[in-house]
């Protein structure tokens, strides 16, 4: 009889391990307390239109790639790529850039604000891709459990020139100095959830996925065609999925999970990856003296951002949007400060706008606008009141009618929000965060939660909060890292 592995959670990473597990040859059980699964990047519908609930950026491609290749498959298999151009928009207080895919198009422009800058970004992006494919092929794929995991030749002999002990503020400014430069590279380093001073040097890798990967659309769908493709090979693979079923506790017997219990059934279980929140699973799920971290551990990690979102339908299309706009038309550095420092609502916040209706007519009615927002804010913030999203609202819809040049408020159809509260809720997300863990250089590899439980030798976590970090693709890789960690365990 086969053995039986129960996953805790239908996000990319509980998604991406289930897969795995199923290769070698378990049974496996997704338990997903959501009517979808996708995790926090479920889709919504609402009066035709169709939005992505979380993640909206497909970099780095050659990552799904290769998860897929590793299933004899490819990503064509189930959705066609497009790539963006321009990339994206940043919107200044003095204007708006549109980021060409071309580099020679990136490059003229660049040069026009700071002469030498294009052969500088040559050799920046040179440094970017030898850290894009040694973290990329080699750290990622660490699980984190000692040292001696880095005693690698590669790692060794490149220690310097991965620039872990340089921050990324220090690193921009060695290459570049006019502002708008150094915030356009250092703007990849928000989804880490950083600030650049506080991020290692390491990462200037996102700016090689940026630039070079691209950035790229899964045609008719967006980012849930993802959800689907994996959802869709994991039952190819023989899983099961319990959709609408909530893990409510961990049945613990002699150090081991002998059982798994929801909110409709009991499963028996040899192995468990929990994919749902860690937090939550160390402190709702399983007793206090089988806890691998202290409360005090938890309250000194550094989050990355929370996020206040609003998913909006207007009645028709703006002239000239791109299906990425960054409003970097206030004060980077004082927003970055009430995010990780003063942890307060933000005054005069940075947003991002996606209107994927722009490449996409699958995702609204015809002459009609899907509009995605999303203001990062500080974690663990009091006050999620309607009053407050309302005013972020108008806030940030006003900034837009400033930049398009036409009213935009009397065009809205309908708006949903989701904040901090939601995060809680909908995700048990600790703090309430959108992204999981900062990636500080105290929190990077073995300075992470681990992937593995120290207390229960059967259990096991996937997803932002352990290795190797927040995002999409590092979630399909987490997925990977912690099967390859229970099959050396449990065979």
């Amino acid at each position: 009889m086969k053995q039986q592995a129960i996953i805790i959670g239908a996000g990319f990473a509980g998604m991406s391990a289930a897969s795995f597990m199923a290769q070698a040859g378990w049974d496996v059980t997704v338990l997903e307390k959501h009517a979808t699964p996708g995790g926090r990047a479920r889709q919504m519908h609402k009066n035709g239109f169709v939005f992505d609930m979380g993640p909206s950026w497909y970099w780095m491609p050659d990552v799904f790639e290769r998860y897929f290749a590793q299933f004899g498959k490819k990503v064509s298999d189930y959705y066609n790529l497009q790539r963006l151009d321009p990339s994206y928009r940043v919107v200044w207080a003095d204007g708006a850039t549109d980021i060409p895919a071309n580099y020679q198009r990136l490059q003229q422009w660049l040069e026009s604000l700071e002469p030498g800058s294009a052969a500088h970004l040559d050799v920046f992006l040179e440094e970017a891709a030898y850290k894009y494919k040694v973290g990329i092929q080699k750290l990622v794929h660490k699980p984190g459990r000692s040292l001696t995991e880095f005693l690698d030749k590669d790692l060794i002999t490149g220690v310097f020139k991965l620039d872990v002990f340089t921050n990324m503020q220090q690193h921009i400014a060695r290459f570049f100095k006019h502002p708008k430069i150094q915030q356009l590279l250092a703007f990849p380093v928000l989804f880490l959830g950083a600030l650049p001073e506080k991020t290692p040097a390491l990462y200037s890798l996102m700016n090689y996925a940026d630039v070079v990967g691209g950035t790229w659309y899964p045609q008719q769908g967006g980012m849930f065609r993802i959800v689907e493709a994996m959802y869709s090979l994991a039952k190819e693979l023989g899983v099961h999925f319990q959709l609408n079923e909530e893990v409510t506790g961990l049945d613990i017997q002699a150090g081991k999970i002998a059982g798994v219990t929801t909110n409709k059934a009991n499963y028996t279980a040899n192995v468990v990856i929990a994919g749902a929140d860690y937090h939550h699973v160390e402190t709702k799920l399983l007793p206090k003296e089988y806890r691998s971290y202290s409360d005090a551990y938890w309250e000194k990690r550094t989050m990355a951002p929370s996020a206040l979102l609003y998913y909006v339908g207007l009645n028709k299309k703006i002239k000239g949007i791109t299906h990425h706009t960054l409003f970097f038309d206030t004060d980077f550095s004082v927003h970055g400060q009430e995010i990780y420092t003063t942890k307060q609502w933000p005054s005069n916040p940075l947003f991002y706008v996606c209107a994927p209706s722009v490449t996409d007519t699958t995702v609204a009615p015809e002459g009609c606008e899907n509009l995605f927002i999303l203001i990062p804010v500080a974690t663990g913030l009091e006050g999620d009141t309607e009053a407050l999203r309302e005013r972020y609202f108008q806030q940030v819809m006003q900034r837009m009618e400033q930049h398009f040049g036409e009213p935009l408020l009397s065009s809205v159809l309908f708006k949903e929000t989701f904040a901090q509260s939601d995060f809680i809720e909908q995700y048990h997300a600790f703090k309430g965060n959108a992204y999981g863990l900062a990636n500080t250089l105290r929190q990077t590899a073995v300075l992470k939660p681990a992937c593995y439980s120290k207390k229960v030798a059967n259990l096991f976590y996937t997803g932002q909060l352990t290795v190797p970090g927040p995002g999409v693709p590092p979630a399909l890789i987490s997925g990977e890292v912690v099967v390859k960690e229970v099959l050396k365990k449990l065979g």
